[in-house]
């Protein structure tokens, strides 16, 4: 007789590991100096919203999809942003041979 119990998952677990990677994004975004973990550090601050809205939807909408649907949607963006980002990069790499984020002065008169 297998009786497996209701392990529910506070709300507040989900926003502390949400906050986690926030933070470590933010830290990884001001202190960085390479441009690949600028944008790795953007994608951990937006897998934290993603956590923050899968779990406000689960606890909050109950049977409504909202939050799945914004999630998705923060998902696509991620996507793009990384595909045009590191288009950008490879280019500014080929032109300047560095990722260095201190070395790009392209808009400088």
């Amino acid at each position: 007789m297998n009786t497996m119990t209701n392990l529910s998952v506070p709300l507040e677990a989900y926003l502390t590991v949400a906050a986690l990677l926030f933070c470590i994004g933010v830290w990884g975004l001001i202190n960085s100096r390479n441009a690949v973990r600028v944008l790795m550090s953007i994608e951990l601050m937006l897998n934290g919203v993603n956590i923050n809205l899968m779990a406000f939807s689960s606890y909050l909408d109950g049977n409504e999809i909202r939050g799945q649907v914004y999630a998705i949607f923060v998902i696509t963006v991620a996507a793009a942003e990384a595909a045009v980002g590191l288009a950008i990069l490879l280019s500014l790499y080929r032109n300047r041979d560095t990722v260095d984020m201190e070395q790009f002065n392209l808009l400088r008169w």
